[in-house]
């Protein structure tokens, strides 16, 4: 427990928990008392040990706060007081008094916690129930539901990170003693930049579990590895505001974070590092559950005060914006896993140019809406993004919003890079879908897309994919070729020995160029694809203006037929034949000229350098093959078969 100065630090009822390994099998026996407590999966022990593990750092940090204060004699306004502070109620008070530290008014540290047990079983849970958690909402929200004016910054932060916390899960006073006692045992006396980066990797590391086997976790959580590759691809840097319109558990803004600070430096100025934590990152969740864990991932990585809006991004109807009221209307750089294959009313499908019941659709049209347009005269060439989109949002044209949607995409942004993903990169994550990153700048239309293909990389759960398998250290030096995953550069090695291998962070830098083509890298003119498509389907227009112009002049003929007298009723049944023989063939010249033009934006990552093995044996040689692999079997069974009797008679 962090003390104010002059004060004794009290012993920990259980080891220090400061070095990565103590703290991670800290938060493991924590989450083993949580899954026997009434948290039986990680979607409900994550949240629970998300709040306690909040309260129990902040506390830290206001403390450390409270005595940077007072050696420089400023102020200091904490967000909590007593008797609702983590000193108060949760931490344990130690059996000897000389070693009880102080809170600042005086009180030995857990006098609250202390006075709670002294009453009866279940005090302790009751005034948690009771007063502690409503105290914590009412600091972001007013009873009616309105944001609190009068409410801190962090306040609000606090109260919206406790929103999805009705009560304590835990169903026992003994196992929630038990989780403050190791969650107090943190030692976070030196709460420097290093410590909160260890605590967030063991944060992350357990946000991975939302995402196991059989849970739905996997949606909020994008794998690390693949984020920081994006991160590093996009390049952020400070000065610029990055956003995520789904940001879950906030994975993307806080590598962003990571990378941007330590790209600046350790000289950055104090005033830069308060403009880099509260002015340059923004996000979106619609999730209740996830939301508050969003805001505490990205509180540990040292963002204390998160921009983020809880409610539906896509219907822009709020759930709380009083985070986000500082958020620009355009982002510089957007990082973002919108959410496949969801469903949206048609109230929000009218909000858009291109209605479309398909989420990702409306999240790319959500997407370039807010980036931010390019200007020159400020060096700037338009907003970045780099966005994880699933494989049938690049191949489908058999619906006008996909395409009309890629259309708009293509016109307004350069598409610089598509890098196609393994099947197996989210199963880690609870999903199997085939994925793949989209990188694209605002401000000219796209050109030339250069494709990167990592499909044939076999990742799974047990072997999930790196950092490295896109070329890059942990550091994101440029890895060596006998550093690299074997599954990515073995069928390369066979074929070109000695050659270094065509890492995708080696090439990245010479994108669009003929150079960073390679057995894994090709590059598309789509500009010249769409001028062929305009130029096939041009035959077919003209067919189709023919048969309307045929049409017109039938309908003509048609009016008069019926104006004469009498009725020439044989001639009106040809001419109204023959008027919809046209129109059905004008239909038929549009649509084939439509599938020429719509085929143009199929954007699927196939790779044109692939190998291909092919079997040239003949049926009679395969049937040999066949013949010669039973008689190995037979033999082989006949083997054991002997070395079974002759263990029997031995026996």
């Amino acid at each position: 427990m962090s003390l104010l100065p002059g004060k004794t630090a009290k012993p920990s009822p259980t080891p220090s928990a400061s070095t990565t390994p103590n703290l991670s099998s800290t938060i493991r026996t924590v989450c083993d008392i949580l899954r026997r407590s009434n948290c039986t999966s990680a979607l409900q022990y994550v949240p629970e040990l998300t709040w306690i593990l909040f309260l129990r750092i902040l506390d830290a940090q206001e403390t450390l706060a409270r005595a940077e204060a007072e050696a420089s004699g400023g102020d200091f306004t904490p967000s909590l007081h007593a008797p609702f502070r983590w000193q108060d109620w949760a931490a344990p008070t130690p059996p000897n008094a000389e070693s009880v530290g102080q809170t600042p008014e005086g009180q030995p540290v857990g006098w609250k916690r202390k006075a709670l047990g002294e009453q009866r079983i279940g005090a302790l849970l009751e005034f948690v129930n009771k007063e502690l958690l409503p105290h914590l909402h009412r600091l972001a929200t007013l009873p009616d539901g309105r944001p609190n004016p009068a409410a801190t910054p962090k306040q609000r932060v606090i109260g919206r990170l406790m929103t999805a916390v009705e009560r304590v899960r835990v169903d026992t006073e003994g196992d929630f003693t038990d989780i403050l006692d190791r969650l107090d045992a943190i030692d976070v006396e030196q709460l420097d930049a290093t410590h909160t980066f260890t605590l967030s990797q063991v944060y992350e590391d357990l946000l991975l579990k939302m995402g196991e086997k059989n849970s739905d976790g996997g949606q909020f959580f994008t794998p690390r590895e693949v984020v920081r590759a994006v991160v590093a691809t996009l390049n952020p840097t400070f000065g610029e505001t990055v956003y995520d319109p789904c940001c879950g558990t906030g994975g993307f803004l806080a590598q962003s974070f990571e990378w941007m600070k330590a790209r600046m430096g350790d000289e950055a100025l104090s005033t830069d590092l308060e403009r880099l934590r509260h002015e340059t990152f923004f996000g979106r969740e619609k999730e209740n559950l996830v939301f508050p864990i969003a805001l505490a991932n990205l509180v540990l990585h040292g963002i204390d005060q998160p921009n983020l809006w809880h409610g539906n991004t896509l219907a822009d109807l709020p759930t709380y914006a009083g985070l986000f009221e500082q958020a620009p209307a355009t982002f510089d750089v957007i990082l973002t896993n919108p959410p496949f294959g969801g469903k949206e009313s048609a109230s929000t499908q009218s909000r858009y140019d291109i209605p479309s019941s398909a989420t990702q659709v409306l999240f790319l049209q959500q997407i370039l809406d807010e980036l931010s347009a390019p200007a020159p005269e400020e060096g700037f060439a338009g907003g970045r993004c780099g966005v994880v989109f699933d494989e049938g949002l690049l191949f489908r044209t058999n619906e006008s919003a996909f395409v009309e949607t890629k259309r708009r995409l293509l016109d307004e942004c350069d598409l610089w890079c598509i890098v196609s993903l393994p099947g197996g990169v989210f199963s880690t994550a609870g999903a199997g879908v085939k994925t793949n990153l989209l990188f694209f700048t605002k401000g000219r239309p796209t050109e030339r897309t250069w494709y990167y293909d990592l499909s044939h990389v076999k990742v799974g759960k047990k072997t999930p994919m790196t950092l490295a398998h896109f070329g890059w250290a942990d550091d994101f030096t440029l890895l060596d070729d006998a550093a690299l995953p074997a599954t990515l550069v073995e069928d390369w090695h066979e074929r070109h020995a000695g050659q270094p291998f065509p890492s995708f962070a080696r090439l990245l830098a010479r994108c669009g160029q003929p150079e960073a083509d390679s057995d894994y890298s090709w590059t598309v003119d789509i500009a010249a694809r769409r001028a062929q498509a305009q130029a096939d389907k041009a035959p077919h227009d003209a067919e189709a203006a023919r048969w309307r112009e045929q049409a017109v002049t039938l309908k003509t003929r048609l009016a008069a037929l019926k104006k004469a007298r009498p009725v020439p009723q044989a001639d009106i049944e040809v001419c109204q034949q023959a008027i919809q023989a046209a129109d059905k063939a004008a239909r038929e010249a549009d649509a084939r000229a439509a599938a020429i033009d719509a085929a143009a934006f199929d954007l699927k990552a196939v790779n044109p350098n692939v190998r291909t093995t092919q079997d040239n044996r003949t049926p009679a040689e395969i049937l040999d093959t066949i013949e010669r692999h039973g008689q190995a079997v037979g033999e082989a069974l006949a083997r054991l078969r002997g070395l079974m009797d002759a263990s029997s008679m031995a026996g």
